[in-house]
């Protein structure tokens, strides 16, 4: 996992900066052009200590011949949360499950990620400022996560109102008068961050921050624009990144992936649609999937003219058969089909948040 995040980070230093990766036809030019997660406005700008992936969500899984890499989540993974809140509760519930085996803690997170960010944080006259979390209000899904984590990780919780920028620095308001900030850890997307950069009618954001990110007077977390990296098209060369960067062998697979864009790809895909599991590129959450054999034949005809309709929109995959875990259903203990999300922190080096026995 560190081998591959290591490439992604290096794939956004160099697509927001020299872009020698499509110089020498790497990977095509038009499929990173083309995609609405590159943002063009952001290059040359680039994030202190060249970190881009600050938290990265790898989402795995594992069939008969090992585990392989799903998807890369390094715009605003979410979840870590309910992995630390569901150890408490286990262990409170069941305390005898976790006495006498080497069961890893999962507790160390918000440490961690504090610690991190801390590592990269810009300094003005010698001294760091503080770090917040940055989130769009209480009616944002993941609302839960933002305060969670701000309380853990010792830092405020804070709504784009509760910052402004002057002199390319950014501000917390507070009662005893502004107070530096140097860390923004954001849970907004990238065109609510700053209205005067991206979406002018943004109520979300802070109008400036870019211009202080720019400056290299605040860490963004995650930076702006790393959604070409998560963009699923973008997902089959993460094995020639890794070769092509840090001249070494993937270790970990991933699924093979059919380009809706290119017509041989295309052509099977449609002949193929009740077999496969199509996906939006630019899609999170599993929203705007289709599972092919467990589709309607409405539904299939409905995402083959969508298909083509926006061929640079969908990419397809075989159904993958999962590995299971033992769940309890009502009253019983019954297989569900598993994917795991490996969370992982970059500051000066890179900790994964560990899972499983020693």
């Amino acid at each position: 996992m560190k081998q591959r995040l290591k490439a992604l980070n290096a794939f956004l230093n160099d697509i927001y900066t020299e872009q020698k990766i499509l110089e020498d036809g790497i990977i095509p030019r038009e499929l990173v052009e083309s995609s609405e997660e590159y943002l063009p406005q952001m290059r040359w700008i680039k994030p202190p200590h060249g970190v881009y992936c600050h938290i990265a969500g790898l989402d795995l899984i594992k069939d008969e011949s090992g585990f392989m890499v799903l998807e890369d989540n390094v715009r605003t993974p979410s979840g870590v949360s309910y992995v630390l809140e569901n150890r408490n509760s286990l262990i409170k519930a069941i305390p005898e499950a976790f006495a006498n085996t080497n069961i890893k803690k999962v507790v160390d997170y918000p440490t961690e990620l504090r610690k991190a960010l801390s590592s990269i944080s810009p300094t003005v006259d010698g001294k760091k400022g503080l770090s917040v979390v940055l989130t769009p209000g209480q009616y944002n899904s993941a609302y839960f996560e933002h305060s969670y984590l701000a309380r853990k990780m010792g830092c405020e919780l804070v709504q784009g109102s509760d910052l402004f920028v002057h002199n390319n620095y950014v501000y917390l308001k507070t009662t005893k008068g502004p107070k530096l900030v140097t860390v923004v850890y954001r849970r907004i997307d990238d065109k609510f961050l700053d209205p005067e950069f991206f979406n002018p009618e943004s109520m979300l954001g802070v109008p400036g921050i870019i211009e202080a990110y720019k400056a290299g007077n605040v860490v963004l977390a995650n930076a702006v624009g790393n959604g070409i990296a998560d963009d699923k098209a973008i997902y089959p060369y993460v094995h020639n990144m890794i070769e092509y960067y840090l001249n070494d062998k993937p270790i970990l697979a991933q699924v093979k992936t059919y380009f809706c864009s290119e017509e041989n790809d295309r052509n099977y895909v449609l002949n193929n649609l009740d077999k496969l599991v199509v996906k939006e590129a630019n899609g999170s959450g599993g929203y705007g999937m289709l599972i092919g054999p467990q589709a309607s034949l409405d539904e299939i005809q409905e995402f083959a003219a969508k298909i083509k309709a926006k061929l640079r929109a969908y990419i397809a995959q075989p159904l993958v058969e999962l590995s299971t875990s033992p769940t309890f259903v009502d009253g019983k203990i019954v297989p569900r089909r598993v994917d795991l999300r490996a969370f992982l922190v970059t500051g000066k080096n890179t900790w994964i948040l560990p899972g499983g026995q020693e």
